[in-house]
């Protein structure tokens, strides 16, 4: 019983000491430092740099590095190795962290940063004060994390005294679910929470939140929150809202979607400013829409005109391929052509409109073609196709093309050619025999 008394106390004291020296720690993450490089002759940047670097992660606020300890062996560049404190624990994350060995690594970057106020109107009250405090002088980063699998999307800000590379994290934003699929109509609560340091001088001003939407160059304002003074900014917005008592108990900023709706589709992202500063993470949402148990709808094809007008060469024929009724909104279009020999050939995309919604909560988009056979090499034509590609299937509407006076004859022109040529043959000949029978009746009168 002694010795195992003894092997006890020493593990004790062995715990004590390396907590003391090292902290509690997590594992050391792989990350790439990204900056812009300097313009010559103070000019605009250049281009990005990349750099590999390491951040050893301590969860002790009180922890300080000593410093006779240990430079850890390794060809990254010594000024490139940061020693972050992060007291909520976020860069501990298990998805952050791969199985020794994994091929799949988490992606992690990290840049300056450059505390300023923000203009956005319902932030400006957060730096009511026209002076920068002495506090911003230091060294900032931001860092901005993708977990494995899609578990984890992380953007901190860090502060450390000036060329020490031993940041401490001040504001974390993470969501826990960066992609959501959701059913039409259902309830959506879209991930986002954020920890901020008490002991900054920045935490004592207030925060605010703000949700904005994005999908293909579209964006508008969703919610914002103006922490400090309690208050909601105007928005278009419906059935959009947070949950205030979990904002401000444990820094739950998700955003709660009432009903799902197709529009919704796209992408979500979830800011939070405090004085200065401001670190957000982008969510995914896709709407699901089922029809007879599939999950998606696919679009249905109409060509016009149909069937096509005969074209001759020089001549430009417009065709439309409009694609209806289908959700998400994912969806590619482009024409085909299948020569009278059997060879496929793509025309392009054509000049494609953007998307119209319809009452049910649908879909709908037209592309338009110009078949010039001078341009496109039509050759005798063939079956123009209208391809739409999307979620629940791919879909085809085609119709024919007829190209007629081309240096190479169809057997169809041939018979063509060959039937005009008899008929003014006959003629020809009716012509004659009416003539000849006229000069005969001439000569008998005569005699």
């Amino acid at each position: 019983m002694a010795d195992i008394s003894t092997i006890y106390k020493l593990s004790i004291i062995a715990f004590i000491y390396f907590t003391n020296v090292y902290g509690t720690s997590c594992p050391v993450l792989e990350c790439w430092f990204v900056q812009e490089r300097p313009g010559r002759g103070g000019g605009f940047p250049a281009a990005m740099s990349q750099e590999k670097s390491l951040l050893y992660i301590n969860t002790d606020p009180e922890w300080k590095r000593p410093e006779s300890q240990q430079r850890p062996s390794t060809d990254i560049n010594p000024d490139r190795l940061y020693y972050i404190t992060d007291p909520a624990a976020t860069f501990c994350s298990s998805s952050l962290h791969p199985p020794e060995g994994s091929v799949q690594k988490p992606q992690c970057e990290i840049n300056p940063f450059m505390p300023q106020p923000s203009s956005v109107q319902w932030t400006v009250s957060l730096t009511d004060s026209a002076h920068s405090p002495i506090y911003l002088q230091a060294d900032w980063y931001s860092a901005s994390l993708q977990g494995l699998n899609g578990q984890l999307s992380l953007s901190s800000v860090m502060r450390a005294p000036t060329a020490t590379k031993e940041p401490a994290v001040l504001l974390s934003v993470s969501s826990r679910t960066p992609v959501v699929r959701s059913r039409l109509g259902e309830r959506v609560v879209l991930d986002c929470g954020f920890w901020a340091e008490a002991s900054s001088p920045l935490s004592g001003s207030g925060f605010t939140v703000e949700w904005r939407y994005q999908f293909r160059g579209d964006g508008r304002l969703v919610l914002a929150y103006d922490g400090k003074n309690d208050r909601l900014a105007e928005t278009q917005e419906k059935g959009a809202e947070l949950d205030f008592t979990a904002l401000h108990e444990r820094g739950n900023a998700s955003l709660i979607l009432q009903e799902a709706q197709v529009r919704h589709s796209g992408t979500y992202i979830c800011t939070v400013y405090l004085p200065y500063i401001l670190a957000q993470v982008a969510v995914e949402l896709e709407i699901v829409v089922w029809f007879d148990g599939i999950s998606t709808s696919p679009p249905s094809l109409s060509i016009f005109p149909s069937p096509l007008p005969l074209s001759v060469p020089g001549q430009v024929v417009t065709v439309q391929c409009e694609a209806s009724g289908f959700s998400p909104l994912s969806l590619e279009l482009h024409w085909e052509l299948m020569e009278m020999d059997g060879n496929v050939r793509p025309l392009g995309q054509g000049s494609v409109s953007g998307h119209r919604q319809g009452p049910d909560g649908t879909y709908s988009q037209t592309t338009r073609l110009q078949l010039d056979s001078a341009k496109l090499d039509l050759g005798r034509g063939g079956e123009v196709t209208c391809v739409a590609v999307h979620p629940g299937g791919t879909r085809r509407a085609r119709v024919t093309l007829n190209v007629i006076g081309v240096s190479a004859p169809s057997i169809e022109d041939s018979m063509a050619m060959v039937a005009v040529a008899l008929c003014l043959y006959g003629l020809i000949k009716v012509i004659s025999w009416t003539f000849i029978s006229s000069d005969a009746e001439k000569v008998n009168v005569l005699l």
